[in-house]
């Protein structure tokens, strides 16, 4: 199609996520095969590349928006905007759940963080009692320094005794098929409450002089 040289892209193509070292495609094919295509960058300075006409430009590039033009009987044709973003991240998926505490009082706020270290791109989900009701909130905060970490944390305001049960966090890595789950278990009871379990009997004897020590586990 002389109007239409290269062939039109989704939104999904234009956004290229590649890890550290990694070669990249951009996908600016044409719609005939024998047309000469310049891959330029952010600058409009071109940038060499292998040219596979059924798949586009393969190489390492740097991180940055990319344009590929050609030329159709003296009129200049551009593609749409690629822009590739560098990840940091490892083959494996190290992943931490944390709560501050496993055991509250109805009323007060659940809090559990799960923590996913040395990738900068995952896909996070939460697993909790109250999921169906939407019931958490949820915050990342990407921490760089001193190490690369994404801190996801679930926070179940205004707790009941139905938000009791398995707090689960699933990780899947943004470009290889890896996931890893952690899981914490929260007790919500309805009220506080203090077990005391003496270990001596109603009536006990002792010598004159005699040391004898009560003790009381306490829960």
């Amino acid at each position: 199609d002389p109007e239409m040289p290269f062939v039109p892209s989704i939104p999904e193509d234009q956004f290229i996520l590649v890890e550290e070292g990694d070669p990249a495609v951009i996908p600016c094919r044409t719609s005939d095969p024998d047309t000469q295509v310049t891959l330029v960058n952010s600058l409009d300075k071109s940038v060499y590349a292998l040219y596979d006409t059924k798949q586009g430009f393969i190489g390492n590039f740097p991180a940055g928006s990319y344009t590929c033009k050609t030329m159709v009987k003296g009129v200049e044709f551009k593609s749409d905007e690629f822009l590739i973003y560098i990840i940091r991240a490892t083959s494996q998926l190290p992943v931490e759940i944390e709560a501050l505490k496993t055991v509250y009082k109805t009323g007060e706020t659940i809090v559990v963080t799960c923590v996913v270290f040395d990738n900068e791109v995952v896909n996070l989900q939460w697993n909790y009692p109250g999921k169906v009701k939407e019931k958490g909130l949820i915050k990342l905060d990407d921490i760089k320094v001193p190490s690369q970490k994404l801190v996801y944390t679930l926070t179940i305001p205004e707790a009941s005794v139905k938000d009791t049960g398995d707090y689960e966090c699933t990780a899947r890595h943004a470009t290889k098929e890896v996931k890893e789950n952690k899981k914490v278990v929260i007790t919500v009871h309805d009220k506080g409450f203090v077990h005391l379990e003496p270990q001596f009997s109603p009536l006990e004897a002792v010598n004159l002089h005699e040391v004898k020590n009560f003790v009381v586990d306490v829960q």
